[in-house]
Formats: C-alpha cells, sequence, structure tokens
C-alpha cells in the first residue's frame, strides 16, 4: 500500500493547534508558517501568556504532539527550521509549581510526566530540522530545560535566564543540570544551579550559551536571518552536522573521532549532495540540493 505524504504545513493543521490565527483561540499552542529568505520555518509560540507560559503536562504534551507530527517520515519535507518562543512578556517560567503539590503525590502521573518531557527534549535535539529557542523574556526552569535542549539559543537585550529550582527546594528532572554544565562548563553551571539566580541575556551570552542577541524589536528579525543562512545549505549535511555535535557533546573524544570518520566516508561515498556542492563549487554556480 502506498504511503499518503503531506507537506508539514497540512499535517499541522489537523492537530490540536492555531497556525496562522487560525483554530481555537485558547490553543495551547500557536504555528506560524515563515518563508525567510528561502527558509522554510514553523514558529511555534507557547500561548498561556498570562501564566506565563508554563511547562505543565498539558503544554508539553500538546509540544510533543506537535514535535512528533514535524519530524514524521510521513510529511513530504520537515520545516528547515523550527523556532520556539513565548507569547507575551515570557517565554516560560518554568513548571507549574501550584499543580505539582498535587502531582509529587501521585509517583506514576509524575514519573509519566517526566518521561514526556524528556521525550520532548530528544524530540527536539533529534529533530531533522534546526531547532532554535527564540527567548524573548523569562525563560526559566522547564523554560530553560527545553531552550538547552535546542539546537540554538537567541535572546532578546531584556532576557532573563536562569534555573532556579533550589529557589523552592526543587531539581531539574529534563535535562537542566547535565545539558547546562555541558553547555558553559562545571564552574558557570554550578553558579547557575546553585544560586538559583536569574541572569541577564548579556551574561548567558558570555558564558556561551546565547548564539544571538538582539533588541526585543528585532529579536525575531535577526533569528530568522540566522536560520535564512543556515537554511541555504544541504538538509543531509545539516543533518549530518547536528549529529556530529550530538556526539561530541556526548561521548568521549575517542569514540567521537571514530564515529566522525565513518560518518564522513558514508556521507562522502553515498551523498548526492556532497557532489552537487562540489560541482556547484567547480562550475561557480548556486548549488541545487537534493537532501540526499
Amino acid at each position: 500500500m502506498k504511503t499518503v505524504r503531506t507537506h508539514w504545513r497540512d499535517a499541522v493543521e489537523s492537530a490540536d493547534v492555531s497556525i496562522d490565527g487560525g483554530g481555537p483561540e485558547d490553543a495551547l499552542l500557536e504555528v506560524v508558517s515563515i518563508d525567510h529568505r528561502g527558509a522554510d520555518i514553523a514558529l511555534i509560540r507557547f500561548n498561556r501568556p498570562a501564566s506565563l507560559n508554563p511547562m505543565d503536562k498539558n503544554t508539553i504534551g500538546a509540544l510533543g504532539s506537535l514535535l512528533s507530527v514535524l519530524s514524521s517520515d510521513k510529511i513530504d519535507r520537515a520545516p528547515d527550521a523550527i523556532v520556539l518562543t513565548g507569547k507575551g512578556a515570557s517565554f516560560s517560567a518554568g513548571g507549574d509549581l501550584k499543580g505539582y503539590q498535587d502531582l509529587y503525590r501521585r509517583p506514576d502521573q509524575l514519573r509519566h510526566f517526566m518521561q514526556s518531557f524528556a521525550e520532548v527534549c530528544h524530540l527536539l535535539e533529534a529533530c531533522p530540522s534546526l531547532t532554535v529557542a527564540m527567548i524573548n523574556g523569562t525563560c526559566v526552569a522547564g523554560g530553560l530545560e527545553i531552550s538547552l535542549a535546542c539546537d540554538l539559543m537567541t535572546a532578546s537585550e531584556t532576557a532573563r535566564i536562569g534555573d532556579a529550582h533550589l529557589k523552592f527546594a526543587q531539581l531539574p528532572g529534563a535535562g537542566a543540570s547535565q545539558r547546562l554544565t555541558k553547555a558553559i562548563g562545571s564552574a558557570r553551571a554550578s553558579k547557575w544551579l546553585l544560586t538559583g539566580r536569574l541572569f541577564d541575556a548579556a551574561e548567558a551570552e558570555a558564558a556561551g550559551l546565547i548564539s544571538l542577541l538582539a533588541p526585543l524589536e528585532a529579536l525575531q528579525e535577526a533569528t530568522l536571518d540566522l536560520v535564512a543562512e543556515i537554511a541555504q545549505h544541504s538538509p543531509l549535511a545539516r543533518r549530518r552536522m547536528k549529529e556530529l555535535i550530538t556526539i561530541a557533546e556526548t561521548t568521549d573524544l575517542a569514540e567521537g573521532l571514530a564515529r566522525e570518520a565513518d560518518i564522513f566516508f558514508e556521507h562522502c561515498t553515498q551523498s548526492y549532495d556532497v557532489y552537487e556542492g562540489l560541482r556547484a563549487f567547480a562550475d561557480k554556480r548556486p548549488a541545487r540540493y537534493h537532501g540526499r
């Protein structure tokens, strides 16, 4: 039986989200389809600004379902990039602390929630699309955990970012302690995790956490420009480069070097795009990549 394939936008329109202003006003997520300088971008906004976009079980469930759709092999092509941001003044202020009082008394439900949260972070890391956390305001705890799972983080100059779990005798459970330490080193991560403080965006950039810093009013345009610059490259080579970066983050040097060599050899001997890139260079013309 032939598999029916579709565009990611059509697949998203069938999900329980608001796309391009259509759909339920109270949808947990808003999805905007953007073509920016030739880059096909899915902009996802957390849509609970009144409560500072909490990462509770409902939002995590909706985000997991949406990311599964965007990563599915049943769509013709994944978006070049998935950009996450918050509606209103916050990216996400973290978990639902009031709700946790009940959830912590239900160990099975708590474990299921944290497994779902971890799966969302895995989907962001493994997604064939470039994933970007565009931090428009406060980004704390669960919001930070989502951001750390993305390929890149961009931020407004007025954003404030931190873990803050210890301020309420909590611990991260979706990767903040591990990903933050790998991202900025143990000395800086210890300061962030143990003080529970929120840091301004300039300090986050100096720590190496933020890839791009811009005034709030220019943040989206600057982020989309960066995405478009990356999207001009071969989709296959981008995916392979993401894989190599993940290997570097999760293995020791010896294993990483060995796996890089294997992936390099396979890519250079079996990819159409790698030869197209060389031919385009020799012919002094733009490359026409097929993503294979």
